[in-house]
């Protein structure tokens, strides 16, 4: 259902055009005092994550309101212009399932952007980080989180000009507000491609387990690449396991059937339908069932 949701939003343009988007909120600068203000000087207490391009802290503004700050790691010209570039990517990005911007900070050797803080955290962390074990996951829930992040890549895909490849769909780029609402965060270093290109060639961003091969091999960059990486996601988000995982290899051909020798029983790899529906339904995550929430599934 999700799949067909994703391919749903590519191929409907009207529906793209009538999307609705989030009311357009004032983005502004902030100052680097106030920054360090919220954030406690940017307390290691504070820190929220550390990625590629640098570490996200937590803070609260004057006013109360909680926000993530993005403090980017190393300074050069090519940084200051890919800084540049994502300010004003963010700035004109605004869909509801997309990470938007609150404002940013550029003063002396600091390049900060602002968000909104998100209090679910990410996917990542319900699905195998701190949040794990608490099953707030319920399979509604994950159905919306699917449809939203579909909703949120398309849009990148089709609404915007030039049009952006997210490059690093994920689960950890997938942030929950406080209604388990998809936002896609990361977009902002994200490709961009001109009218009339069927892809770019370009340096390799992204995380082992959710590459194309292409892309992985040749550094071509499509939207087909974030259709692909959206899959993995899907298969992580229904089964509970992550893209790459070191299993034993007896115990998981005897759970699940596969890993025999060609010519033994089945052939490597085969079987029929119903006992590849029946890996799937194996493969299922169990904390799916009515969860935190009390929801009650309609799609499991």
């Amino acid at each position: 259902m999700a799949f067909r949701a994703f391919f749903y939003c590519r191929k409907s343009a009207d529906w793209v055009e009538g999307m609705e988007e989030k009311k357009v909120p004032t983005w502004r600068i902030f100052s680097l005092r106030e920054l360090y203000l919220a954030t406690n000087n940017f307390n290691y207490d504070n820190k929220l994550g550390e990625g590629g391009f640098g570490s996200v802290y937590w803070g609260q503004l004057w006013d109360g309101s909680q926000i993530a700050v993005k403090r980017l790691k190393v300074w050069s010209n090519k940084a200051e212009m890919e800084f540049a570039v994502k300010v004003e990517i963010l700035g004109r990005v605004r869909h509801e399932n997309l990470l938007s911007l609150r404002g940013y900070c550029a003063e002396g050797q600091e390049r900060l952007i602002v968000y909104d803080y998100m209090p679910n955290l990410s996917l990542l962390s319900h699905l195998h980080g701190q949040h794990s074990s608490e099953c707030h996951l319920s399979w509604e829930r994950r159905m919306r989180i699917a449809i939203g992040s579909a909703e949120g890549i398309a849009y990148l895909h089709h609404n915007v000009t030039p049009h952006i490849i997210h490059r690093d769909v994920k689960a950890s780029n997938v942030l929950l507000d406080s209604d388990f609402r998809a936002q896609v965060a990361e977009f902002g270093f994200a490709k961009l491609i001109p009218d009339g290109a069927t892809h770019v060639t370009t340096r390799v961003k992204g995380t082992l387990g959710y590459l194309t091969p292409e892309y992985a091999m040749l550094g071509k960059a499509s939207e087909g690449c974030d259709v692909y990486s959206f899959g993995i996601l899907l298969l992580e988000l229904a089964s509970g396991r992550r893209p790459i995982e070191r299993v034993d290899a007896e115990a998981e051909a005897h759970d699940h059937g596969v890993g025999a020798p060609a010519g033994q029983g089945e052939e490597a790899g085969g079987g029929g339908g119903s006992e590849a529906e029946g890996g799937l339904r194996e493969g299922r995550d169990e904390e799916g069932g009515d969860g935190g929430d009390g929801e009650r599934s309609e799609g499991a």
